[in-house]
């Protein structure tokens, strides 16, 4: 039931949102074309501070991220997010989303400023063009790691909802369990602490 009212309230604000935060209108079929490494792209992302992607070396939990691997934007190692441990903040966006470029500055904020206890991880979400997205990283300043889901294969794979609109925010804890996802837009930085203290229960 938690779930599906999750799903339900997800899908209602996407759907008031603006326009800049709904996906252009690309079949599955069509994103499944988009290749996120490539000679090009790893030129693109060297011009980048983004680190490198790291494997997860966990297992996944009930309640944590579904068993889904995605590439590294502009080349490196895939990762199965199903393994990832927090304390941990995700953040997906894609050049598409107005919000989410107006919002990324202060997620690189909070990677400075806190990183070594809660790193942060973007995922380029439903986005065709890898190559913008590079670009809009090196122009907002990012440095923290960057996966790629052009097929939306996170999407409605439990026990995520359908997410039809962006930005959006995952938190997951220690044990690799999802403690808090939302469609919002981080406003400043104290927004950002106030999830993660609330949530995760780390004193920042």
């Amino acid at each position: 039931m938690r779930r599906a009212l999750i799903a339900a309230a997800v899908t209602l604000l996407a759907l008031q949102g603006c326009d800049s935060v709904t996906p252009p209108e690309v079949d599955k079929a069509g994103r499944s074309d988009v290749d996120v490494d490539t000679p090009q792209l790893r030129k693109l992302k060297a011009r980048t501070d983004v680190a490198a992607c790291r494997p997860a070396k966990g297992d996944h939990v009930d309640g944590g991220l579904p068993d889904v691997t995605l590439p590294c934007l502009g080349g490196g190692k895939d990762v199965n997010v199903s393994g990832l441990r927090g304390p941990m903040v995700v953040n997906l966006w894609a050049v598409w989303c107005g919000p989410c470029r107006r919002e990324l500055p202060i997620y690189q904020q909070f990677h400075e400023k806190y990183g070594d206890k809660v790193p942060v991880l973007g995922i380029d979400f439903q986005d065709t063009q890898p190559g913008t997205a590079l670009d809009m990283i090196r122009e907002t300043g990012v440095s923290y790691p960057q996966l790629a889901d052009p097929q939306s294969d996170l999407s409605l794979k439990d026990p995520l909802p359908n997410i039809a609109g962006l930005p959006y925010v995952i938190l997951i804890d220690e044990e690799g369990k999802i403690v808090d996802q939302r469609f919002e837009e981080i406003d400043d930085l104290a927004e950002l602490e106030g999830l993660v203290s609330q949530h995760l229960g780390v004193k920042l």
